[in-house]
């Protein structure tokens, strides 16, 4: 039906859609419903809206930079380096223009917070720290003091006291996260928020901590090993194809600019059950080294254990090598190794875990220079990978001189490479040719 003020209303189970007919009646409407809607090119942007980190590794995975009135949950294991990791941030972003950034913690006393910065030979005169668990309190304290960057360690400590669960209940991480949410975007201030992990490695908490936040990081590692990766898995500033590579030492997180070089720096080099992956961690290529120990077994069901790599994607290979290359593995144990505590998730590994375990069953080493990628199929075949040039450049930038890979259709990349390649279509060929003398 029509409206005398032009506007077409219609009624649908008593919900009533209105469509204005001029600018005017939908400007009073705007004004009744308290919030307003702009045009996109009348939106203001600034290019430079990112404040810029020293630490090159963790600016990349931030999107370069951190983003005034964003939220980005950093979770991962315990004692794995969050905190850490957090404060030396907080410490370099104060050197800037005098900023000021507050760190709250609710797991930790000032004092406890004091003695890591002092181990991290951090001093800045900007940075607050406070120990508390109230999220009105928390409020209170980044509306007075207005910093540039705030963190909340961790949001499983803190509570709203509206609420009558306790915290780290259900309910208390949910109303938390999105209150800091919207503090975050009506004072225009960087909130950073820690979340524990769950046994399974996934955050703990409601699914709806991770849909409101920008960003969602991920630090893992193993705790016994010194090298930590970050990952992007939810990015609205930047890309989640990126990983930042750190070392965990006495005076805290410091970056690794060429993990490759570090990964192969101990290998021995005429070792049987050896392999050296060419891999993507995000947009980066990383070499590292696979290492595949098999042994006859004394106990009815023989083992296939893997470190770093997929559990059934090790019993997938080990099937393959039977079934299509002939290996006799039906009585043999087979360890693998991902050399550093590194976790390889892509199928481009599946030619080294491969090849090593050839190396190892028959006794014999891969040749020196040999780097190799792939993904092996069910039916022996090798099957291609993305990124081809990126590996390639990689393999000779470390030294190797010949790549071992499936066979591409297009052969612009190699010719970028700027190395040999040897390329094979099945896992038979590939065995012969790695292991050839």
């Amino acid at each position: 039906m029509q409206s005398g003020d032009g506007r077409a209303v219609s009624v649908n189970d008593g919900t009533a859609v209105v469509q204005f007919g001029c600018a005017s009646a939908f400007h009073a409407f705007e004004d009744c419903l308290g919030f307003s809607v702009i045009a996109l090119p009348d939106i203001r942007f600034q290019a430079d809206e990112h404040l810029p980190v020293p630490m090159e590794e963790l600016g990349r995975v931030l999107g370069g930079g951190v983003v005034p009135g964003s939220v980005t949950l950093v979770s991962g294991d315990p004692g794995i380096g969050k905190s850490t990791l957090l404060l030396q941030l907080a410490a370099m972003l104060c050197e800037r223009d005098g900023a000021r950034v507050l760190y709250v913690s609710g797991e930790e006393s000032v004092q406890q917070v004091h003695m890591r910065a002092r181990r991290l030979g951090i001093g800045a005169p900007g940075l607050y720290l406070a120990s508390e668990t109230s999220l009105e309190q928390i409020q209170a304290q980044i509306e007075e003091l207005r910093p540039v960057v705030a963190v909340v360690d961790s949001v499983q400590a803190i509570h709203m006291e509206g609420l009558a669960s306790s915290a780290g209940s259900v309910s208390q991480v949910r109303e938390c996260a999105s209150a800091l949410v919207r503090q975050a975007k009506a004072l225009n201030v960087a909130i950073f928020i820690v979340g524990h992990v769950t046994k399974a490695g996934s955050i703990a908490g409601p699914r709806v901590l991770e849909h409101v936040v920008d960003t969602v990081l991920y630090l893992e590692g193993e705790r016994f090993h010194s090298y930590r990766l970050l990952r992007s898995v939810k990015n609205r500033f930047g890309s989640t194809d990126e990983v930042g590579v750190f070392e965990m030492r006495e005076d805290g997180m410091v970056q690794v600019l060429n993990p490759s070089e570090v990964f192969l720096a101990e290998r021995l080099g005429q070792a049987t059950g050896s392999a050296i992956a060419v891999t993507m961690e995000g947009t980066r290529p990383i070499l590292v080294e696979v290492q595949a120990l098999v042994s006859p077994s004394n106990v009815a069901y023989p083992r296939r254990t893997g470190n770093g790599v997929d559990a059934n994607r090790l019993l997938l290979l080990a099937a393959v090598l039977a079934k299509r290359a002939g290996l006799r593995l039906a009585d043999q144990d087979v360890f693998v190794n991902v050399v550093g505590g590194l976790r390889v998730h892509e199928p481009a590994i599946d030619l080294a875990v491969a090849t090593a375990m050839a190396s190892g069953f028959y006794g014999r080493p891969l040749h020196e220079d040999l780097a190799v990628f792939g993904e092996v199929g069910l039916a022996g075949e090798l099957r291609s990978v993305g990124q081809v040039e990126r590996r390639l450049r990689e393999a000779a930038k470390l030294g190797f001189g010949r790549v071992l890979m499936p066979r591409i259709r297009d052969d612009r990349a190699l010719r970028k490479g700027g190395v040999q390649t040897i390329m094979v279509r099945t896992l038979v060929e590939a065995i012969d040719a790695a292991l050839q003398q």
